[in-house]
C-alpha cells in the first residue's frame, strides 16, 4: 500500500474518533458516598431554650406559706360585666386604681387572667409572701405580667416592684422574676397615687435590682403557682434583700403591658388618653390607652394605718376584750370592719372559692371549691 493511501486512512480514522467523542454524552459524576443523600436532607433539630437560672446556686428557698395571713383585701370581680351589662366598679384613674381587664375602646373582650379578685399577704422572719387570686389563669399568654409593689417608707411612692410572667408549676422558681427599684424616687411624682396637675417625666422603676437569680442576693424573689389552686399566683420576697423593713404597704398588679418605667400610670397619661372603665364618666369612657390592666388596693403591714396613707385598703381593726369581762371570752373578741369589705368577702371574690367573714379572727376565710 502506498504511503499516501496510509496517510489518508489514518486521517479518516482520526476524524471518526473525533466525531464519536463529540457526540457522546458527558460522563456523570458519581455521588459522594461519605454522606448518604437522605441524611444530608434531614431537617435540623430545634434546640430547647436553656433556663439560665438553673445554674445559679441558691441558699434560701421558700417552702410553705405561714398558716396565718397578715393582711388581705378583696378586689372587684369583673367576670360578669359583659354577661350582665353591669357597671365596672373600683376603677378610678386619678387615684391610680384600675379595674380594666378589658380591651381598649370597645371593651368587648374580657381577660380573666388579668382580673384580680382577692389578695393576701403572709410573713415570717425570712420571707414576705404575696398571694393573688384570679378569675381564671388558664388563658395567660406571653405578654401577661404579674407584680407585687412595695412601699417601704409609707409615703405612697412605690419603692420596689417584683414582676414575673405566669409561673409554669407549683415549684418555687426565680425564672422570669425581676425586681426593680425606684432609686431616684420619682414614682408618683409630687402627689403619690394621685394624678399630678403637670405631666411627670419620670422613669418609674428604673433600676433592675434582681434578674432571674442574678444580683447581690440570688434568692431575692421567687414565684410559683399555688399548690392549692391553678388560679392563684404566689410571690416570696427575701426580707433581707430589702433591708428587712418592719413597716410597709403592699399591693398587686396584673397586665398585658406592665411596663416598670410607666409607674405611676396616672402620671404618665392624661385622663383623656387613659379613658375610664366606668360608663358614668361619659367624657372619659371607655378605656383607651391604659387597658388590659388591674391592680389592688394597698395592705398595711407592721403598723396601724391612720387612713391617710395613699392607696390604702379599708382596714380591719381587731378589738381585744378584757380578760375579766363576764360577758365574753378572753383574747380576740369582736371585729370592727368596714361593712362594705365584709360584704365583698362573700360576693366579690373568685367564684372558684367559697368565702365568708370570720369575726373572731377578723379575716375573710376562703375555701377552694373548684371552677364554676
Amino acid at each position: 500500500m502506498k504511503a499516501s493511501q496510509i496517510k489518508v486512512i489514518l486521517a479518516m480514522a482520526t476524524m471518526l474518533v473525533f466525531i464519536i467523542a463529540c457526540g457522546a454524552p458527558a460522563p456523570t459524576e458519581a455521588p459522594a458516598t461519605d454522606v448518604p443523600a437522605t441524611e444530608a436532607a434531614a431537617p435540623t433539630e430545634s434546640v430547647p431554650p436553656v433556663d439560665v437560672s438553673a445554674s445559679i446556686q441558691h441558699t434560701d428557698v421558700p417552702v410553705s406559706l405561714p398558716e396565718n395571713q397578715s393582711g388581705e383585701a378583696a378586689d372587684f370581680n369583673s367576670s360578669n360585666i359583659l354577661k350582665n351589662k353591669t357597671p365596672v366598679g373600683g376603677d378610678r384613674f386619678t387615684f391610680e386604681r384600675f379595674e380594666r381587664p378589658f380591651n381598649a375602646d370597645s371593651m368587648d373582650t374580657y381577660f380573666p387572667e388579668l382580673d384580680i379578685v382577692y389578695t393576701q399577704v403572709f410573713q415570717d422572719d425570712m420571707w414576705l409572701y404575696g398571694r393573688v387570686y384570679f378569675t381564671d389563669l388558664s388563658a395567660s399568654g406571653a405578654s401577661a405580667k404579674y407584680a407585687m409593689e412595695i412601699d417601704t417608707d409609707i409615703n405612697g411612692k412605690g419603692d420596689w416592684l417584683v414582676i414575673a410572667g405566669k409561673p409554669s408549676s407549683t415549684d418555687w422558681t426565680v425564672s422570669g422574676v425581676r425586681v426593680y427599684q425606684d432609686a431616684n424616687s420619682d414614682v408618683g411624682g409630687e402627689l403619690p397615687m394621685t394624678t399630678d396637675k403637670t405631666p411627670v417625666n419620670g422613669d418609674g422603676f428604673e433600676t433592675l435590682f434582681f434578674d432571674e437569680g442574678k444580683g447581690d442576693n440570688s434568692d431575692t424573689a421567687w414565684v410559683r403557682l399555688s399548690p392549692d389552686s391553678p388560679n392563684i399566683i404566689e410571690f416570696a420576697i427575701n426580707r433581707a434583700a430589702f433591708s428587712n423593713p418592719s413597716r410597709f404597704l403592699v399591693n398587686f398588679w396584673a397586665g398585658n403591658n406592665l411596663d416598670p418605667a410607666k409607674f405611676d400610670f396616672s402620671d404618665h397619661y392624661t385622663h383623656e388618653q387613659a379613658g375610664a372603665a366606668d360608663n358614668g364618666l361619659e367624657y372619659f369612657y371607655p378605656i383607651k390607652e391604659v387597658a388590659e390592666i388591674d391592680n389592688s388596693c394597698r395592705i398595711a403591714m407592721g403598723f396601724q394605718p391612720n387612713g391617710s396613707e395613699p392607696g390604702l385598703c379599708d382596714t380591719y381593726v381587731k378589738q381585744q376584750e378584757a380578760a375579766s369581762s363576764p360577758s365574753g371570752p378572753s383574747g380576740p373578741g369582736g371585729c370592727s370592719a368596714n361593712p362594705v369589705q365584709i360584704l365583698a368577702c362573700g360576693i366579690n371574690s373568685d367564684p372558684s372559692y367559697s368565702c365568708s367573714w370570720n369575726s373572731s379572727s377578723c379575716s375573710c376565710d376562703c375555701a377552694y371549691v373548684g371552677p364554676k
